[in-house]
């Protein structure tokens, strides 16, 4: 099962609010994620990048550019509930 993303809204501290199309909102920690793998440093490396974050087609995840994405079940299992 797919838990279907709505709508992504970057926060101030390198978090993510992602509401999912059931209502059920969660609170996602992106600077793990930077030390982690080196392709996510690029959203301290580019200002404004972080802040460009939107929902994929059809809400399987969310991206940044084409290099730069996230799944939403990454999202629905790593995230707290807001």
């Amino acid at each position: 099962m797919f838990h279907r993303i709505k709508e992504v809204n970057p926060e101030q501290d390198m978090t993510l609010t992602v509401k999912f199309v059931t209502g059920e909102k969660k609170q996602y920690d992106v600077k793990p994620l930077l030390s982690k793998y080196k392709q996510f440093g690029v959203l301290n490396s580019l200002p404004g990048l972080f802040n460009c974050v939107q929902v994929d087609k059809g809400g399987y995840g969310i991206i940044w550019n084409d290099e730069l994405d996230l799944s939403c079940d990454e999202l629905w299992y790593g995230g707290t509930p807001a």
